[in-house]
């Protein structure tokens, strides 16, 4: 599907729209509606359970959308987190820099500054999209949108941009709280704000977004992992010194480009989670090493995860993993005047962090392009059963009186541990399709061989399998159990 079709596809069936839509929307704002919402929340739970919950040492927390000035002054945010700016010198429309220039098939690199902006767009003669006039000198924009926290406005504060500081924020505290061991990982599931120049691409690039983020902090001395797990895994790379894909083993990839094996076993996590767990096909997913000035500056090693997703055009960022080395704890030490250096084992630790950073809207978004297929006149959205919105549907076969209420009893007993409903509306074959089409893995038939005790079929269901379209007779009692397996996760 392209862009339009995915997102006309994800408005008529209820996954996500624009933002006060009644009103004409707004760019860059999005809701989801009841298949939406439940979609991503079986994205982040599994997220959650795959990365944080396997971990004694993992935890989930919490914390505020609005964060004082200085925090994020000490964090850099205040002098660093600025994309380019290009306005119009006659129709004053702004622009992001860098996406302008790519418009413009200008290639431009990710740290580029306003004099590097204004040097290309002078020598490739880039006018503006809308009356070709010429471009004012770029500017640095801050994308943090700023708050008042008091009546008086004089105490200056900001929406956060990113889930992270909120980790790093709480980690002397939890330090002492838990067992005053490394690693500890901690996690938020939870809304960032960015004020974005150009929102673009459905659920790519948004002012507010969902980011699913798990912090590990560790002593770079000694951080175990399971490597011997994942030793011959291959995962697709794109190295900085090639900027060509390839496909290499965990072990090659200490071997013959230098990255920690801590590292390396979190890219195979990593690669796991997105194949074996989503089901993303493995020629669609690589890593895409940053390196030079496209590099965030706090970086010492940057992988993108980057996903092949038709309706964005091809390979996209929909998740990060960075490891950050001592620069958070050390930054909010020194905006702070509070150590945050730990000791272990009787010496003094400035602890290290790795990030495995996830965009939830941009997962969600991808979900959708990757699983829905039309095979002839068949349309499906194919997700794992435990990311489906809904487990099942629940079919009365006929207007029947004991069928209604064999239904009806079946669901009651089934929503208690499954996300299911009743669909009576229209023939079977047009009920199967509007469920093949929204994702739901299982179809449950209830018909007059259910509730008539003279047959040999009494108290059992037909069962029919979303895939594959295979129906079998499963016995009431037993149905439960069936869908559990379905839809546990499995690692």
């Amino acid at each position: 599907m392209n862009i339009d079709d995915l997102a006309a596809f994800a408005k008529a069936k209820g996954f996500f729209w624009p933002t006060a839509e009644i009103y004409g929307g707004i760019a860059g704002l999005y809701d989801y509606g009841h298949l939406g919402a439940l979609l991503k929340r079986r994205f982040e739970q599994a997220w959650l359970s795959y990365f944080v919950e396997s971990n004694d040492d993992y935890y989930l927390i919490d914390g505020a959308n609005m964060l004082p000035d200085k925090p994020l002054i000490a964090s850099g945010h205040a002098e660093r987190f600025n994309d380019v700016l290009v306005g119009c010198s006659k129709c004053h429309t702004y622009y992001r820099a860098d996406v302008t220039l790519a418009d413009s098939g200008v290639k431009v690199s990710e740290g580029a500054g306003p004099k590097e902006i204004d040097e290309l767009m002078k020598k490739h003669s880039v006018k503006c999209p809308k009356d070709k006039s010429d471009f004012l000198p770029s500017k640095a924009f801050n994308m943090m949108i700023d708050v008042h926290l008091n009546p008086e406005r004089t105490e200056k504060g900001y929406l956060r941009p990113e889930t992270a500081q909120t980790a790093y924020l709480n980690f002397f505290r939890e330090f002492n709280v838990l067992r005053k061991s490394l690693p500890m990982g901690l996690a938020i599931i939870g809304r960032a704000y960015r004020n974005e120049i150009s929102p673009r691409q459905g659920l790519y690039r948004m002012r507010e977004l969902i980011q699913a983020e798990l912090q590990i902090f560790f002593d770079p001395a000694a951080f175990p992992t399971p490597f011997e797990k994942f030793r011959k895994r291959e995962v697709n790379v794109v190295p900085y010194s090639t900027k060509k894909q390839v496909r290499i083993s965990v072990e090659g990839l200490c071997k013959d480009y230098g990255i920690p094996e801590f590292y390396a076993y979190h890219m195979a996590l990593i690669d796991t989670f997105y194949r074996e767990v989503l089901g993303v096909p493995e020629e669609k997913i690589h890593f895409l090493e940053k390196g030079g000035d496209e590099k965030a500056f706090y970086n010492k090693i940057h992988m993108d995860i980057e996903v092949d997703v038709e309706s964005w055009g091809g390979f996209k960022e929909v998740g990060g993993l960075h490891y950050r080395g001592d620069y958070d704890l050390t930054s909010h030490t020194k905006g702070s005047n509070q150590d945050l250096s730990v000791s272990i084992d009787g010496k003094r630790v400035m602890p290290n962090v790795l990030e495995l950073s996830f965009g939830v809207d941009r997962n969600v978004w991808m979900l959708v392009d990757i699983f829905y297929k039309i095979d002839g006149e068949r349309k499906m959205l194919m997700l794992k059963p435990y990311l489906a919105p809904f487990t099942a549907a629940i079919f009365p076969l006929q207007k029947d009186e004991k069928i209604n209420e064999a239904a009806k009893a079946l669901h009651n007993e089934l929503k208690a541990k499954f996300r299911v409903f009743v669909d009576e509306g229209g023939s079977i074959g047009r009920r199967y399709a509007r469920m093949d089409e929204i994702g739901t893995p299982y179809c449950i038939t209830v018909d007059f061989e259910s509730v008539d005790k003279k047959s040999e079929n009494y108290n059992t269901v037909t069962v029919r399998e979303r895939d594959t379209k295979e129906q079998k007779r499963i016995k009431i009692p037993e149905l439960g159990k069936f869908l559990e397996g379905k839809i546990a996760l499995g690692f």
